[in-house]
């Protein structure tokens, strides 16, 4: 978004519509699992890596039709904030308190201006969508409370 690179050439996912041969849990199973691992405290890119690395699932949308989140908001469990946001609020927090101790680094006062702007842009679009509430903006201050 931000850096003057031309095409992408990082790694894509393959693109497959049917479920492997090797999954062999059961919708109810997976939605169980993804409740509990909610319940230790794991945030949902945190449970899609999870269910893939240890239980070979690749896609939980492959086989329950709905993303990770939507399991969660179907049993009853609404995320406060999107996960995204808080990790660009996060990483604006850690910029912030690395420019107090060194105010002259010119290139990390970029990295903060263009994080904030990030965190703007997803803020206007949750705000269309509905997740946030019409009146919230984004401080630092008020972020530095919502993460700690």
């Amino acid at each position: 978004m931000h850096a003057r690179k031309k095409g992408s050439s990082s790694s894509t996912r393959p693109i497959s519509k049917e479920l492997p041969d090797w999954v062999e849990m059961k919708t109810e199973e997976i939605e169980e699992l993804i409740l509990d691992l909610h319940k230790q405290g794991r945030s949902t890119s945190m449970i899609g890596m999870i269910l893939r690395d240890e239980y070979g699932i690749p896609s939980t949308k492959l086989v329950n039709k709905i993303k990770v989140t939507k399991i969660l908001k179907k049993n009853g469990i609404v995320l406060e904030y999107p996960e995204d946001l808080i990790n660009l609020m996060t990483k604006a927090l850690n910029i912030h308190k690395h420019m107090k101790i060194n105010p002259k680094d010119l290139h990390n006062k970029r990295q903060l201006n263009n994080a904030e702007a990030k965190i703007r842009r997803l803020v206007r679009y949750y705000k269309k969508k509905g997740t946030l509430p019409a009146d919230w903006k984004y401080t630092p201050d008020r972020a530095r409370l919502l993460v700690g």
